[in-house]
């Protein structure tokens, strides 16, 4: 009698955003910093996203100035560069609005003819989209992404880029969590090094921890030395004894 055991499931392959992603996570939990992760960001942007050609990451200072990061090629900076210089375009906008930003052909556009007329007469892209990367609450930047093509980005494009913006975000502000957690633990081992070294001339000098304080600050002023380094020594030298 002919066994009447299911059939195992067919296995499905791993989608190419799924990998890409992964792809991407990695790069994240290795990276010490954020130019590896933003130059991965942007990469993944022409690999992902139908018709893009260029991508570039655009983020705001602290004095409202935007300066491009990362970006593919010299033509996705230059389109950046563009945007600064004439104050106006989708990437720019991005960074304020809420909604993606999408121009489909440069040629005939009217939103930004400044912009728009650059463009075409300075590089080969004929559509761009802007889409904006929120960290903790701030509008920090956009990711930018450029097509030769009129039309090239579609809606398509930018439901495939709104998910990469997305991602960006958490990306970005997981880095930015880890480095402050980074910068948080090397000021509590300064301190604990600060607080050695006042207990250790107070102990010297048989004075309060104020004047051993003052004697540690004025050490580090005649050295030109930040008072965590002369702190450092000053254990180092203890301990040698």
């Amino acid at each position: 009698m002919p066994s009447t055991a299911p059939a195992d499931p067919p296995t499905t392959a791993p989608s190419r955003l799924g990998v890409a992603f992964e792809q991407l996570a990695a790069v994240i939990y290795a990276s010490a910093d954020y130019d590896g992760i933003n130059s991965a960001l942007v990469s993944a942007a022409v690999e992902l996203v139908d018709g893009c050609t260029h991508a570039s990451l655009m983020l705001r200072g602290s004095r409202n100035d935007f300066r491009t990061v990362a970006a593919t090629d010299d033509v996705a900076r230059l389109v950046d560069e563009l945007e600064r210089r004439h104050h106006e375009g989708p990437c720019v906008d991005a960074i304020i609005e809420v909604a993606p930003q999408l121009v489909e052909d440069f040629r005939t556009d009217d939103q930004y003819p400044t912009l728009a007329s650059a463009v075409v007469a300075r590089t080969p892209v004929r559509s761009a989209a802007g889409f904006r990367i929120v960290v903790e609450d701030s509008k920090v930047g956009a990711l930018n992404l450029f097509s030769d093509e009129p039309g090239g980005l579609d809606e398509r494009s930018v439901d495939q880029a709104i998910v990469l913006a997305s991602f960006a975000s958490v990306a970005l502000g997981a880095v930015n969590s880890r480095l402050q957690a980074a910068t948080l633990a090397k000021g509590l081992d300064s301190n604990r090094e600060i607080g050695k070294a006042v207990g250790l001339m107070m102990a010297f000098h048989k004075v309060g921890d104020d004047e051993a304080f003052a004697l540690l600050r004025k050490a580090s002023q005649d050295m030109n030395m930040k008072i965590a380094e002369v702190a450092r020594q000053v254990v180092e030298h203890h301990n040698r004894r």
